[in-house]
């Protein structure tokens, strides 16, 4: 008789509504299943009295010095704490590993981006504060684009920004989880104009002739010329959701997704080739149920690149195959 009931309950519910719950009761797809790409597990050196919290982002600058930006024991919450993270979420590594500087503590509420611009300057974003700040590399604040805590797509204010990348007289913001686009500015904050309409502009990069947006999640990444003007769009396999993503020169670009078309956490390394063909794909992700999720990546002058873990709370270094292996 339940069973009967249950079915009659159903039918009543129509055809439109019936749809939805077999799509809730389908089974998710089964997990992609792609090489794992072996990590350098003994990267970096932490020495004692430091330590990672949640590894949002990286970057390389021009000596192959390492710089990660961390939150410290703070993790992704919603509303966001007022107080800042009372410890260092700046380290400077070496190429080796060894660390070489740490500071930012006291400064930032929820850190997100980091990016080194050619004369060596550190920008970072911060999602809670909604600004984006530029500083000396031993960590001097120089210059804060953004309205503290108010949130508004306009010449003076993000939407929890979450990315910098650069070209000549130019910086741009990915901008951001909120709003909806690529702001750009001069090198000492002047606004210049902004462009674009994403879902979650969650990375940018660009190499001589193109800008690269992570379109997080519309599942895709898309391809300007320096512009602005559209000009190649890459879908993400299955509805995955890229992260992060770098040029590798001549057209190649490397990309980092931290979660499937079923919003499963992972972290999966694309390399894609210049004609926008994926030319192939690696598991760099830890063991276990969201036990990763990639969320940003650098590549260094001697080869190596380095993602970074969100869930995993690590950054990792390793080689990327030459193409054809």
């Amino acid at each position: 008789m339940h069973t009967q009931a249950a079915s009659l309950a159903k039918l009543a519910l129509g055809p439109a509504v019936l749809l939805i719950l077999a799509a809730c009761d389908a089974p998710a797809p089964p997990r992609e299943e792609v090489p794992a790409l072996a990590v350098d597990t003994s990267w970096p050196t932490i020495p004692a009295g430091a330590r990672f919290g949640e590894v949002s982002a990286v970057d390389v600058d021009a000596a192959g010095n390492v710089w990660v930006l961390h939150r410290a024991g703070r993790k992704w919450e919603e509303p966001f704490p007022k107080e800042p993270i009372a410890e260092p979420t700046v380290f400077k590594f070496a190429p080796d590993g060894t660390l070489l500087a740490q500071w930012g503590a006291g400064l930032f509420i929820m850190p997100h981006g980091i990016s080194i611009d050619p004369e060596g300057k550190v920008w970072i974003t911060d999602v809670a504060r909604e600004q984006v700040f530029r500083f000396s590399p031993e960590g001097r604040q120089e210059l804060t684009l953004g309205e503290q805590g108010v949130s508004a797509q306009d010449a003076a204010h993000f939407g929890r920004p979450a990315d910098v990348a650069f070209l000549p007289g130019r910086v741009l913001v990915a901008d951001g989880y909120v709003n909806t686009r690529i702001a750009e500015f001069s090198p000492e904050g002047e606004f210049i104009r902004d462009w674009g309409d994403f879902k979650v502009a969650h990375a940018v990069a660009v190499d001589d002739k193109r800008v690269y947006v992570a379109d997080r999640e519309n599942a895709r990444i898309m391809v300007h010329d320096h512009a602005g003007k559209l000009i190649a769009e890459r879908k993400s396999t299955a509805g995955n959701h890229t992260y992060g993503l770098k040029p590798l020169g001549a057209g190649r670009l490397l990309a980092v997704e931290g979660r499937d078309g079923a919003d499963r956490g992972g972290a999966i390394l694309r390399i894609y080739a210049a004609d926008g063909a994926l030319e192939a794909s690696y598991d760099i992700g830890l063991p276990g149920k969201d036990a990763s999720l990639g969320h940003d990546l650098a590549l260094g002058p001697d080869g190596h690149a380095y993602v970074t873990d969100v869930a995993g709370g690590r950054v990792v270094r390793l080689r990327i195959p030459p193409p054809g292996r």
